[in-house]
């Protein structure tokens, strides 16, 4: 059996070395029109700042490699340019010499990748303005670097690569601006929690931009849709990715919703004997099982090995993605994976929001907080997206949220996990246990939480509310939400009894806990409606924030 694969970066090569590890007798051959095959993309911000000293240490693997440890044939520089499934043949392109030649395949696999969005930007061919997705990319903005020794740079757009970049140029003394369209940074993020990462590049001295699209780049700057301009030496066009899939589409190849291959579990195509892996490729998204098309060099070599699998015989199937992601911001971590609070929404679940503040260690042990995100389905109590910003420790964390979003679990389920502790490590009751406890004590214990936005809307309602700030007085004295009265925790019960118990009422103190703790008083002393309020008033004013 003959097997092409177009493509040779993380999916292609993926494919190759399971279909040989299946099949010792099979032709392979990998068609790349690149010059660099199987390189660590997300290993490219930190050679632009340095951290990583040598390019080669991202590029290990070369088409010896290949040739000798698989028996599988690599030929960069080479473009396939046109695919004839009737005849099961593919036109091929030399781009070193512009010689074309037809090759044939019994099975063959699409890794043909995605390519940077460039936005219709007036100015966007200067040569100082690049995007980063592959090898050459990086090599360019180095050289750029190096050479001309830019003071300033604007990184259009405020995704994972934008961000580590930033990082990276700031680290080498470049001052950055950080643009982004929407009115928050992060798009990922429900806006609650991009606040902190937008408050955290500030304090780096990054400046930032929300809410506003570049209009023109010139030789010096980027003029903005308000007339703004920013100074930019370099600039960096970080405004997502978009598949591949022309050349699928020009063979009939069937497409989905995202523009991108349409594929089943076993990555087989519309076309017999043809299949498609990595990010030319649509998804299928784990809680809600729609299309979805999410890029991450994590599912391209999952997928990569399925599709080796399957034109080998195997019986691998995929099984979904979450769009689990997580990347680094100078100090700051910043993970989530599952649905955002504005994507379960929108797909019509009746959502609970938790906010939970807690170190990832004890203080002793030198823990840092972190606050974790919890969404949930307040009528199944399934577990349905995490979102966590910290300092450490969030790695793990969001990989055991993951693990239950994967395996379908309720809120109830995250107290009962066997989570490993010691005080070097975590705390008794990890965080990912309370993220448990809070929205099940908020779905089933009948201790409903309010969110900052609900709150504000409740104030705006006319409605009539008690809001207690159940903090010592001190705190309150230092800072209070509007309309709120003072009753420290300790006078809650004597001072409950003056109050109408069919009013609602509204609890919160630093975090939450002893917001929880009031709310419990309340209740137990007959009334109604009492909430409490989501990550307390550390959450709130990071919302409220000018």
């Amino acid at each position: 059996m003959r097997i092409v694969i177009i493509g040779a970066v993380a999916a292609g090569t993926s494919a190759a070395a399971k279909a040989r590890r299946n099949s010792e007798d099979s032709e392979i051959v990998i068609y790349e029109k690149d010059n660099f095959i199987s390189y660590s993309g997300c290993g490219m911000p930190y050679y632009i700042g340095g951290e990583v000293e040598s390019a080669g240490e991202l590029t290990p693997r070369d088409p010896a490699f290949f040739k000798s440890k698989y028996n599988v044939d690599i030929h960069t520089l080479h473009e396939v340019v046109s695919i004839h499934p009737d005849e099961k043949k593919v036109s091929v392109r030399n781009l070193s010499t512009d010689e074309m030649f037809t090759d044939y395949y019994d099975r063959l696999v699409l890794a043909t990748g995605a390519r940077a969005v460039i936005p219709p930007i007036k100015g966007t061919d200067f040569e100082h303005v690049f995007t980063l997705r592959n090898i050459n990319d990086m090599n360019q903005i180095k050289n750029f670097i190096d050479s001309h020794r830019p003071q300033s740079a604007a990184i259009v757009g405020t995704g994972f690569i934008g961000l580590e970049v930033c990082e990276n140029l700031q680290k080498l003394g470049i001052n950055v601006t950080m643009i982004e369209k929407l009115p928050q940074v992060t798009p990922g993020l429900d806006s609650d929690m991009a606040v902190y990462v937008e408050e955290h590049l500030k304090s780096k001295s990054v400046s930032v931009v929300t809410g506003s699209s570049v209009e023109e780049i010139t030789e010096k700057a980027v003029i903005l849709s308000d007339n703004t301009e920013v100074a930019a030496d370099v600039v960096l066009l970080s405004t997502g990715v978009r598949p591949n899939s022309e050349l699928a589409k020009s063979a009939g190849i069937e497409l989905g919703v995202t523009g991108a291959i349409k594929v089943n579990s076993k990555m087989e195509t519309s076309q017999k004997d043809i299949y498609a892996c990595g990010d030319c490729i649509e998804q299928f998204h784990v809680v809600t099982g729609k299309p979805v098309y999410r890029p991450l060099g994590s599912t391209a070599n999952k997928t990569g090995r399925i599709a080796g699998d399957s034109i080998t015989g195997g019986r691998l199937e995929f099984r979904g993605v979450l769009g689990t992601g997580i990347f680094k911001i100078f100090d700051l971590t910043v993970a989530q994976t599952g649905l955002s609070e504005r994507e379960a929404t929108e797909q019509g679940y009746e959502v609970v929001v938790c906010h939970n503040i807690k170190p990832d260690k004890p203080e002793y042990m030198g823990g840092k907080e972190m606050v974790i995100k919890g969404i949930a389905d307040k009528n199944s109590g399934r577990l349905l997206g995490v979102q966590i910003i910290g300092y450490a420790g969030v790695d793990k964390r969001i990989d055991v949220f993951a693990t239950a979003i994967t395996y379908k679990a309720q809120v109830e389920d995250l107290f009962h996990l066997d989570l490993a502790y010691a005080p070097p490590f975590s705390t008794t009751k990890d965080p990912v246990m309370y993220t448990g406890m809070i929205l099940d004590n908020a779905i089933q214990g009948g201790r409903p939480l309010i969110t900052a936005k609900e709150l504000d809307a409740l104030m705006e309602s006319g409605e009539k509310y008690n809001l207690i700030d159940a903090r010592v007085a001190a705190q309150y004295d230092k800072g209070h939400i509007d309309n709120a009265q003072s009753i420290p925790h300790s006078k809650l019960r004597d001072a409950a009894n003056e109050f109408d118990q069919d009013t609602i009422a509204v609890t919160y103190c630093n975090k939450g806990v002893t917001g929880n703790a009031a709310q419990n008083i309340l209740l137990g002393k007959g009334y109604k409606k009492v909430f409490n309020l989501s990550g307390g008033h550390k959450q709130y004013k990071k919302t409220h924030q000018d």
